[in-house]
């Protein structure tokens, strides 16, 4: 008798032991699962861009850039049915339309291609850009530090503008390739690009090895991806009306917006085509435009 009463308190004893290492054990494993990344961990990886599109040739009748997440909406024609005419996708590569298919009328593009989607665009053509406005605030339900995006400002991004655009890239300029547009400044049409390169990962250096710093995308998936980055429900793009006084570029390389202000008087600025290739050139009047993210029609 007193064998089995020591045989079941050893019993008791193991399982309470096991108990307690178990515990343990899920705790570590729940506490390094809810670890955040460092907010200076680099991301050059792009967001997977699949399409759900067959196969084919699709008109592109508008296109817009959020540089929340670098993320592009574009209004499709003649998608088969079935098929949504929005089509969205992450870091999506571009190519400027060749001569060939200019001459022969050739318009702006979604090309679907092994399930790939690339963007092939005329040398005008405007892209609607939505820049994220961000601010660090302290949050007052933690007491921590996060950055919050405070409004949205809607401009335009022609990448493929200017006569110049061919001079830089020669044959590469109609071959898809990712871009990252200019240094965004406020109420002005951005033309040309920040940063290119045949993989995410080299546009991405080549945009930070010119500009001293990553694209807005970059670094506010960066900050969504870690924790640190609130997007209020609250933020709608600005409806202010642009300025429309000109100040030139002082900055040197394509896509620069390295601006010193001109504080002559100007009169009013209409935008014609032409300029040069990243160049920076007064906004038009939205009018019936983009308001609150939506689109223009061309």
């Amino acid at each position: 008798m007193m064998q089995f009463s020591v045989l079941r308190k050893l019993v008791a004893l193991t399982a309470a032991f096991t108990l307690a290492f178990t515990t343990l054990a899920c705790s570590s494993s729940l506490g390094d699962s809810g670890a955040i990344a460092p907010a200076d961990q680099p991301i050059v990886a792009a967001a997977p861009s699949q399409a759900t599109l067959p196969d084919g040739k699709y008109p592109v009748q508008q296109a817009s850039y959020n540089d929340l997440e670098g993320d592009y909406t574009l209004m499709l024609l003649n998608t088969p049915p079935g098929a949504s005419s929005v089509f969205q996708s992450a870091d999506l590569p571009m190519a400027r339309l060749t001569d060939e298919e200019i001459s022969a009328g050739e318009k702006s593009y979604l090309k679907v291609e092994n399930g790939q989607p690339s963007l092939h665009l005329t040398e005008d053509f405007r892209i609607e850009y939505v820049h994220n406005v961000t601010e660090t605030q302290v949050n007052p339900q933690t007491g921590r530090q996060e950055v919050v995006v405070v409004r949205q400002e809607p401009s335009f991004w022609s990448p493929f503008a200017g006569a110049l655009a061919g001079q830089a890239l020669g044959s590469l300029l109609f071959t898809p390739h990712y871009y990252f547009p200019p240094v965004y400044v406020p109420g002005r049409v951005m033309t040309g690009y920040g940063g290119y390169g045949r993989t995410y990962g080299q546009a991405v250096e080549r945009y930070q090895a010119q500009n001293k710093t990553v694209p807005n995308a970059v670094r506010n998936r960066q900050l969504r991806t870690s924790g640190q980055l609130r997007v209020p429900t609250t933020a709608r793009p600005a409806t202010a009306r642009p300025k429309t006084t000109v100040n030139r570029p002082s900055g040197s390389g394509f896509g620069s917006t390295n601006l010193r202000p001109n504080t002559a008087p100007r009169p009013k600025t209409t935008v014609r085509p032409g300029g040069g290739f990243g160049s920076v050139r007064p906004r038009p009047s939205l009018g019936g435009g983009m308001r609150g993210g939506g689109f223009r029609r061309r």
